[in-house]
C-alpha cells in the first residue's frame, strides 16, 4: 500500500497531496515496482477488474458522480477490499492520469508477479509467447487478442515493456485483469519449451510451412518475435514447428499485434463459445 493510503473515503482536491504525487509516479517503470501497484483508466476497465476478482486498492474518482451507480458499485468494492477512495476534482484527475481530458474515474490495482513455472499447459488449448516484444500498445492490444480467443496466458521472454504501463493496460481494454501474464529469461523459456506437452510453434521469415497448415497437438504455445529481429536462434531451435504468415502484395511485414492474431486464430481456429 502507499504510505500515504490508510483506507476508507477521503476527499482531495491540492495538487500538492502526496498521494496524488505517489499515484501520478505510477506512470514510471520504477515507482510501479517498488510499490507494485499499476493504474488502470475509466469505469469500464475497472468493472472488468471486479468482474475478474480483483479490487482497486485506490480509487480516485470525480466527487460530482459520487452518486452514480457504477461509481458506488466500485466504490463498495474497493472498501469491502479494504482499500482508499479518493473523491476529486477534474484538476487532480487530470494531473494523475497527465491527460488533459481524463476519465473520471482511475484505480490502483495492485500486480499479480507470475513466472514460467506458475503456467498450467492443460489449462487452455493456446498460449502465446512474446520474445523481447518493446512496444506496450503491441502488448495491450495481443493481452486482449489472447483473451479474444480464450488463451491461457501471455508469456514476456525476456527483456520486454512493462504490461502494467497504463499504455499497455489501456490497449488491453480490460483484459490485462482475465488474461494471466507470465514473464521470465530466455533460458527459463527454453526449459518450458522442453517439457512442453503439445506444440511449440513459432513465427520466422525464412520458414516454409504456411500458418494454417501446422498439424500439431494442443496445447499449442505460439511464439512472436521482437518487433525488429524476431525470434532469437536459441527460440527458433526450441520451436517444434517454424511458419511463415505469407506477404502477397508490396507489404514485406505486419505490425506485431495484427500478426499475432492472425497467427491465435489462423491455428486455434476458435469456435462459437471459445476454444473447446
Amino acid at each position: 500500500m502507499m504510505t500515504d493510503a490508510a483506507g476508507g473515503v477521503r476527499e482531495i482536491v491540492s495538487l500538492t497531496n502526496p498521494l496524488v504525487k505517489q499515484l501520478r509516479a505510477l506512470h514510471q517503470r520504477k515507482e510501479r515496482r517498488e510499490s507494485g501497484l499499476f493504474l488502470a483508466e475509466g469505469a469500464r476497465t475497472i468493472v472488468e477488474a471486479l468482474d475478474n476478482g480483483q479490487a482497486p486498492e485506490i480509487l480516485i474518482y470525480h466527487r460530482d458522480g459520487r452518486e452514480r451507480a457504477i461509481i458506488a458499485r466500485l466504490r463498495e468494492a474497493c472498501l469491502a477490499a479494504g482499500g482508499t477512495c479518493i473523491e476529486t476534482n477534474d484538476t487532480v484527475l487530470a494531473k494523475i492520469s497527465r491527460k488533459d481530458n481524463p476519465q473520471s474515474v482511475v484505480a490502483a490495482f495492485r500486480w499479480v508477479e507470475r513466472g514460467f513455472d506458475a503456467i498450467d499447459p492443460g489449462s487452455a488449448r493456446v498460449f502465446v509467447a512474446l520474445d523481447r516484444v518493446r512496444d506496450p500498445g503491441n502488448l495491450g492490444t495481443v493481452i486482449r487478442t489472447a483473451d479474444a480467443v480464450g488463451a491461457g496466458g501471455v508469456l514476456l521472454i525476456g527483456e520486454t515493456c512493462d504490461p502494467a504501463s497504463v499504455e499497455a493496460v489501456r490497449a488491453s481494454m480490460g483484459s490485462i485483469f482475465a488474461v494471466p501474464v507470465f514473464a521470465g529469461s530466455e533460458a527459463d523459456f527454453l526449459t518450458l519449451c522442453a517439457r512442453w506437452p503439445g506444440a511449440v510453434i513459432g513465427t520466422a521469415l525464412p520458414a516454409t510451412m504456411h500458418y494454417r497448415k501446422v498439424d500439431a497437438p494442443a496445447p499449442h504455445l505460439v511464439v512472436m518475435g521482437n518487433e525488429q529481429a524476431g525470434i532469437t536462434d536459441a527460440i527458433a531451435g526450441a520451436c517444434t514447428h517454424l511458419v511463415r504468415i505469407p506477404m502477397v502484395g508490396r507489404a514485406d511485414s505486419l505490425n506485431l499485434a495484427i500478426s499475432t492474431a492472425v497467427m491465435l486464430y489462423g491455428i486455434a481456429e476458435p469456435e462459437e463459445g471459445g476454444l473447446g
